[in-house]
């Protein structure tokens, strides 16, 4: 009993003596527990859209890094970086919702995949410029934008498996 009271009394005078200790640690599981539910997010939203998960990991990964608090210059929003007017067409109220975004930005990109043929590049293209954009040019926009994009996109997708 002398030797636990010792260690809790010694862990005490730690978070004491370093008060942002505490908080770093607090940080780092409330992040643990961020990337955990944004991980099954994306393997649930992959399942339920007929989706490689590899796919929508890299999606993310190259919006916004995985931030739910992500907002672009040009307004897009979340893990997925959803505009505001295609998260108000999925029906999203809060688009800085993990779980809501990755779930819009599935089935966005599910419904990008359909109208394309099944040509993720073209799905990608339309997701980064929209549908109208890639149906314009007959393919992938000449955007630097969007053709960065799609070619990061493609090339997380090996790393994300």
């Amino acid at each position: 009993m002398e030797a636990a009271r010792a260690r809790i009394d010694q862990i005490k005078n730690r978070f004491r003596a370093s008060p942002n200790r505490f908080q770093h640690l607090v940080a780092a599981a409330a992040e643990r527990s961020l990337t955990t539910s944004v991980e099954k997010a994306i393997t649930s939203a992959a399942a339920r859209y007929g989706i490689d998960r590899a796919v929508l990991h890299a999606l993310a990964q190259v919006e916004s890094g995985f931030r739910a608090d992500a907002l672009s210059p040009s307004g897009a929003m979340g893990i997925m970086q959803l505009m505001p007017a295609t998260a108000h067409a999925l029906g999203v109220t809060d688009p800085m919702d993990p779980e809501a975004n990755i779930d819009a930005g599935a089935r966005y990109l599910r419904e990008q995949m359909d109208r394309f043929g099944g040509d993720l590049a073209l799905a990608l293209a339309a997701y980064n410029a929209g549908p109208s954009a890639v149906a314009r040019y007959g393919g992938v926009p000449p955007y630097q934008e969007t053709q960065r994009f799609v070619s990061r996109v493609l090339e997380h997708i090996g790393s994300a498996r």
